[in-house]
């Protein structure tokens, strides 16, 4: 059984463009989740930079020593809530959607198909959408799709799949049953969505709108959007190439004129880039030394030079003082 997961998730890999990455490292190396809750010292309220330990599985906090957040394969983190992803043991694959508040009390959770992929917050705080890759899908038998659902916690509502928004390409209506969605991200008014959607073997940007329940595409050729604190740019990733082993380089576009440029990382990046602040991306690659991944930053600009912010890890999110 076990082999044939392995082969599952490879499949799902060349339907989706790739995105092995450390989501099917987490799994094999640890051979089943560590799930630990988070000391009662550990809490959103210290500002810095929050990323996923590889070594403990843990969040921690830079500065700040230890790691002390709870187990997550994936994090993020935004005003007063936090979103924690885990693999839940067993077959098939499950992943546990935890939800925090600041000092990582429990207040929903949700259990899932799938292996976690994606996890964003909404600037508020209300709104929180995650990503996993599921098996079954009756479109394609053995073979892997994303399940991306939304959390309104101003509601309480949970959209399990977001493949049930009316979707427009080119100002047309669409349907397929290939349709997938990952990477989802809120603009400031917890009501405008970006994430990409793919069907026929293309990618999208899409724009969304909750309220509407409605989605449209921008522009092809986009994954993993994530939009920029001022909500003028979204940093991407761009398949530039046919090479397996290297398909992505970052780039950043511009809302206004849908304009783009590539960044100064010329790696290969399988990552939902995160903002630190309007000028600057952090985003994890993977690591040498047996280590999963390191997390690394570059100007959002397309000048200067990456640089190295934290060995092993990786889910890396800006934490800003709490309000006053």
């Amino acid at each position: 059984m076990k082999s044939r997961t392995v082969l599952l998730v490879l499949a799902a890999l060349v339907l989706l463009g790739g995105s092995l990455g450390y989501v099917v490292h987490a799994r094999q190396r640890d051979g089943g989740p560590q799930l630990v809750a988070a000391d009662d010292s550990f809490t959103l309220d210290q500002p810095g930079l929050y990323y996923r330990d590889n070594a403990t599985g843990r969040v921690a906090r830079s500065p700040g020593g230890e790691p002390g957040g709870p187990s997550c394969a994936r994090f993020y983190a935004a005003n007063d809530r936090a979103l924690c992803l885990r693999a839940l043991p067993g077959t098939p694959a499950r992943t546990q959607a935890v939800v925090y508040d600041r000092r990582f009390t429990e207040l929903r959770s949700v259990i899932v198909p799938g292996i976690p992929n994606r996890a964003r917050v909404s600037p508020s705080g209300q709104v929180l959408s995650w990503t996993t890759f599921a098996v079954g899908d009756s479109y394609a038998a053995d073979r892997f799709s994303t399940r991306t659902s939304i959390l309104d916690l101003r509601t309480g509502y949970l959209i399990k799949s977001v493949e049930e928004i009316p979707l427009t390409i080119g100002g047309t209506r669409y349907h397929a049953a290939d349709v997938n969605y990952w990477g989802v991200n809120f603009a400031a008014d917890d009501n405008r969505f970006y994430a990409t959607v793919s069907t026929a073997g293309r990618t999208h940007l899409v724009e969304g709108d909750l309220k509407a329940w409605s989605a449209r595409t921008l522009r092809e050729n986009v994954e993993c959007p994530s939009l920029s604190p001022d909500g003028t740019r979204i940093a991407f990733k761009k398949k530039v190439s046919a090479d397996p082993a290297a398909p992505w380089r970052l780039h950043v576009l511009d809302l206004a004129d849908l304009h783009e440029h590539p960044l100064a990382e010329t790696r290969s990046v399988d990552d939902q880039a995160a903002w630190l602040d309007d000028t600057t991306l952090a985003y994890a690659l993977p690591a040498r030394a047996g280590k999963a991944t390191d997390v690394w930053a570059t100007p959002a600009d397309g000048t200067g030079t990456p640089r190295l912010l934290l060995p092993g890890a990786s889910s890396p999110v800006a934490v800003p003082p709490p309000p006053a």
